[in-house]
């Protein structure tokens, strides 16, 4: 190959993939990663002998109408806890948004409060979303007891945070250009956000709370293994109770669940492009 021809960045991505790897190596030891025991002999006996106890799933009437009351419990606390999360999350999203600042229409106008006020938002979104939803449920089912109510906090807020975060960062990287002369027009700051910046970011913050829900929906499940109910909260006292027959059919539910999330999200996402 001629000189010409080739990588100038080859070395320099070469000697940055050695360094990655370099520093991957420890922390692979210290997280004590040792894929091949899956496949030593003992293992893989106790593992088959684990699985086998999930066959054949229970089909009975009764567990069925149970497991189809859960399943809407969890689609109940996944929608709910997102709608909470908007409700947290537009108005603090809007908050961090500098280009809908008086401060950006002209200096001197404010600046220092504004930016206090960004702060404050930031660091509330940050406490939000830095606590796992999984801690906000183990405190609320102590206050609200076993059920979806607490997982529905939960959600609401840890995603609230994230929500809002994301949503700041999308409105602030849009051309804001529209919104500032909206804003040096006279208009107002809720003006200047639907007809300013809506109008570019709406398909991306549709696009990202969409997505979330469908995490939701996989939260929902984890949470119920601290009393939120819903599959989660089935599927732990069918483990408890050692029976892998409803064990296994609260999986497949589940599969089925987030299968469907996904598709319902993807048709939409169709029909926004």
């Amino acid at each position: 190959m001629s000189a010409t021809l080739r990588d100038p960045a080859a070395l320099p991505r070469l000697g940055w993939t050695l360094t990655a790897l370099m520093l991957l190596w420890p922390l692979l030891q210290l997280a004590d990663f040792r894929p091949a025991a899956l496949f030593e002999p003992g293992n893989l006996a106790a593992m088959g002998h684990f699985l086998a106890g999930f066959l054949p799933l229970e089909t009975s009437p009764d567990f069925l109408a149970l497991l189809g009351r859960a399943t809407v419990d969890t689609l109940a606390m996944a929608t709910a806890g997102i709608a909470l999360a908007v409700l947290l999350a537009v108005p603090l999203g809007v908050v961090l948004t500098r280009s809908l600042s008086v401060s950006a229409i002209g200096p001197g106008r404010g600046g220092w409060v504004g930016q206090a006020v960004r702060g404050a938002a930031r660091m509330l979104l940050a406490v939000l979303r830095g606590v796992p939803e999984l801690v906000w449920a183990l405190l609320f089912v102590r206050v609200f007891g076993l059920g979806p109510a607490a997982g529905v906090l939960a959600l609401g807020i840890t995603y609230g945070g994230m929500l809002g975060k994301v949503y700041g960062e999308i409105l602030e990287s849009t051309d804001a250009r529209p919104a500032r002369s909206l804003l040096e027009a006279g208009s107002g700051r809720l003006a200047a956000l639907a007809y300013g910046l809506l109008p570019n970011a709406g398909q991306e913050l549709l696009s990202y709370t969409v997505y979330r829900w469908e995490c939701a929906v996989r939260a929902s499940v984890v949470m119920g293994f601290v009393g939120a109910g819903g599959l989660g909260q089935l599927m732990d006292q069918s483990m408890k109770m050692l029976n892998g027959g409803e064990a296994a059919t609260i999986l497949a539910t589940f599969l089925v669940l987030v299968l469907a999330a996904d598709g319902a999200s993807e048709a939409l996402r169709r029909r926004m492009a």
